[in-house]
């Protein structure tokens, strides 16, 4: 089968195109975009009526296109300027602060944007651990997610329980309760494990997948029943939002991938391929995600209606992190740790027995779990007893291990937050999808790790 797969057919399986909803709502979004500074790219969106956008002075009403990019892009430079000199409280600023703003917002736009914080980093400030726990969730924790401002995390268990922690005081704020029989006039909670959780970038929904086959909406806030999505024929093992966006992804164990918009609360469409269960799902900016089941990866081009295909670690896939546009980490219950580009089929780098071998049966330690902070760092976890920190060198094509952190249990979930001062583990005494093994010593609890940094 060929690398890259075009058409709009994958295994005789038509795709379904964007509604016109969408596409309407898509061509809207670009004008809110231009209103906001933005250059358009696109000549046909240029000749749209703006009807609900703030006219912008313009010297001559018959501009060109070209015209208007400019303008727009000395709105910009001015509104950076206007931002700088409000940072550093002075009337001038050094033109080479913009040039250098300007280069950074181009590369985070385009996921190019490589940021090296790896050799700040030099250990855990043990003293300050956090651990959140509470007499709901007496199972393992299998998932958790954490609100872009790094106040909330929901985390979610095999009791079918979601807990809100807060991370300011470390203290449970709500819960969303396990309800032995759902009610068909009102939806109280889950009835079955939770498998995978999601928060949007905007704090205005989140979402919950379970062992039954439908994504149940809460509001993040009031924690209050919001929309049930349906579609999917078995359980939900990831999801995902489009950052900056209402744009959801979806992955279950029936092995289809499905986009919805919560806007409309409506499903778009479903992305067909995968010949295994789809265990992870992941995604940034642009309108393309990242899925992994079985022993192949996919990267899914949605506006382009296709999708590559990568092949590389000897057992199960079951985790999938983007690092930017252009390069993904996975793990596997091969024991291996791949990095890849999106350009190249086989990966990058390859980490064997990223977290050594069980001493039961000499076989490699299953990676439960990965994660990175967009930069040159990523974190792994498995049941080794153990949390690593990697460095990532050579433009992706070599990893360093970088710190080593003490953690008993299944490590089933990780996630630095956003200002990279913190790294929270999900542990378990189980794997989060099944019970193959036990550690009757760990706890099932979230911890919180401060990071510590280098005195500069």
């Amino acid at each position: 089968m060929s690398f890259f797969i075009k058409g709009k057919q994958v295994n005789g399986v038509k795709r379904a195109k964007y509604s016109k909803e969408r596409m309407k709502k898509r061509k809207l979004n670009i004008h809110k975009n231009a209103s906001k500074n933005e250059v358009i790219t696109s000549s046909e969106d240029e000749d749209l009526p703006h009807d609900d956008e703030p006219e912008i002075p313009s010297e001559d009403e018959n501009e060109t296109a070209q015209e208007k990019k400019l303008r727009l892009a000395k709105i910009y430079l001015e509104e950076i300027e206007r931002e700088e000199k409000i940072r550093l409280e002075k009337g001038e600023i050094d033109q080479s602060v913009i040039s250098k703003r300007l280069k950074e917002d181009y590369l985070r736009d385009t996921g190019k944007l490589r940021l090296t914080v790896a050799d700040q980093y030099e250990g855990v400030s043990k003293s300050n651990i956090k651990l959140l726990k509470c007499r709901e969730q007496r199972n393992s924790i299998t998932c958790f997610c954490v609100t872009s401002e790094d106040k909330y995390l929901f985390a979610g268990s095999k009791d079918g329980v979601v807990v809100k922690y807060s991370l300011e005081d470390f203290k449970k704020v709500g819960l969303i309760p396990f309800v032995k029989q759902q009610s068909s006039e009102k939806i109280l909670g889950h009835s079955s494990k939770i498998l995978s959780i999601a928060v949007s970038t905007d704090s205005k929904f989140l979402v919950v997948g379970d062992e039954s086959s439908d994504i149940h909406i809460w509001d993040p806030n009031s924690l209050q029943f919001v929309k049930k999505l349906m579609g999917h024929k078995g359980p939900i093992t990831g999801l995902s939002f489009k950052r900056d966006s209402h744009t959801l992804y979806s992955c279950s164990k029936d092995r289809a991938v499905k986009v919805w918009n919560l806007d409309e609360m409506a499903y778009v469409e479903t992305l067909f391929g995968h010949q295994d269960p789809v265990a992870s799902v992941d995604t940034l900016y642009r309108d393309r995600v990242v899925t992994c089941g079985g022993r192949d990866i996919r990267i899914w081009k949605i506006t382009e209606e296709t999708q590559l295909i990568f092949n590389g670690h000897s057992g199960n896939i079951d985790n999938v992190r983007l690092i930017n546009e252009e390069n993904f980490v996975t793990g596997g219950d091969d024991g291996q740790i791949c990095v890849w580009s999106v350009m190249r089929k086989k990966p990058l780098c390859i980490v064997e027995q990223a977290h050594g071998k069980d001493s039961t049966n000499g076989l490699p330690n299953w990676v439960s779990a990965v994660t990175l902070l967009n930069t040159d760092m990523i974190a792994s976890g498995s049941s080794d007893g153990f949390v690593k920190v990697w460095k990532l060198e050579n433009n992706f094509k070599s990893v360093k291990l970088l710190l080593k952190i003490p953690v008993e249990g299944f490590v089933n979930s990780l996630c630095f937050t956003s200002d990279g001062n913190r790294l929270i583990v999900g542990v378990g005494k189980e794997h989060k999808f099944g019970r193959w093994t036990t550690i009757k010593s760990a706890k099932n609890c979230i911890l919180v790790l401060p990071l510590v940094k280098r005195s500069s």
